[in-house]
C-alpha cells in the first residue's frame, strides 16, 4: 500500500470451527456449505427428538413437538425425514464407515476389513456421541415398530457391505457370495448392537462387536 493511501484492508472472514469430533468432521469434509448446514439441522432435529423421546416417551411425543424443540417449522421436519420412525432408524454415518472400509488394503479378507473398520468407529462415536448412539438402540429395542423397521429394506447395513465390496472386487454387479457374505455381516453387527442396548450399554460395545466378527470369521465353530 502507497503512504498516504487510506484504503485499508478489510479483516478476513473467520472460518467456521472445524469440527471436534472426528467422525463429523469426516461426515462434513466433502460437503458444500449448505450442505454442511442441512446436516447440521438434521442431526439438531434428531437430537432434540431423542431429548423428548427420552422425556415423556416415544409414542407421546409429535412431530410438531419436535419441530418446535428443534426450531424449525413441521414442513421443515418432513424434508429430511419422511416419518418419526425415520428419524431413529437413519443415520448420517454410512460415509464415515464407506471411507474407513475403502481405506483398508484392498487384498484384505473383507471380514477383517469389516471388523477394523467398524470397530474403529465405533470407539470413536463412543468418545463423542455414547448417549445418543444408547438412547437410539434402546428406542429400537422398546418400541416394536421401531424394531420390525430395522429390518425393511433400506434400513439394513448388509447394502452397505454389498456395495464396498463389489466396488472392491471391481465388478459392476454382486456374486451371489457377496451377497450372503453382506448379509451375514449386517445381521451379525446389527445383533451386536441390540444386544448392547438390551443390557442397557454396560457391556463394551466395541468388545462385543469384535467377538461377533471372531464367530464370523471362525465359520461359527464355536455354537
Amino acid at each position: 500500500m502507497k503512504i498516504g493511501d487510506t484504503k485499508t484492508e478489510q479483516p478476513t472472514a473467520a472460518l467456521p470451527d472445524a469440527p471436534t469430533n472426528p467422525v463429523q468432521a469426516l461426515l462434513e469434509g466433502p460437503l458444500s456449505l449448505r450442505e454442511r448446514k442441512k446436516l447440521k439441522t438434521r442431526q439438531t432435529v434428531r437430537r432434540e427428538a431423542y431429548r423428548l423421546f427420552v422425556d415423556q416417551g416415544y409414542e407421546n411425543t409429535t412431530v410438531e413437538q419436535i419441530a418446535a424443540a428443534a426450531e424449525v417449522s413441521p414442513s421443515t421436519f418432513f424434508r429430511y425425514f419422511a416419518t418419526k420412525e425415520d428419524l431413529v432408524l437413519t443415520d448420517e454415518y454410512d460415509p464415515a464407515m464407506i471411507a474407513a472400509l475403502m481405506a483398508r488394503p484392498a487384498d484384505e479378507p473383507f471380514l477383517r476389513s469389516c471388523r477394523e473398520a467398524l470397530i474403529g468407529l465405533i470407539r470413536t462415536l463412543l468418545q463423542h456421541e455414547r448417549q445418543e448412539l444408547l438412547t437410539r438402540m434402546r428406542l429400537v429395542t422398546q418400541v416394536p415398530a421401531l424394531r420390525a423397521g430395522l429390518f425393511r429394506t433400506g434400513n439394513s447395513p448388509h447394502e452397505l457391505y454389498l456395495d464396498v465390496l463389489t466396488r472392491r472386487s471391481g465388478l459392476d454387479e454382486p456374486t451371489y457370495a457377496m451377497r450372503v457374505t453382506a448379509a451375514a455381516i449386517g445381521a451379525a453387527t446389527t445383533e451386536a448392537v441390540l444386544q448392547w442396548a438390551a443390557g442397557d450399554g454396560r457391556e463394551d460395545i466395541a468388545d462385543l462387536v469384535d467377538r461377533t466378527f471372531a464367530l464370523l470369521e471362525s465359520g461359527f465353530a464355536g455354537v
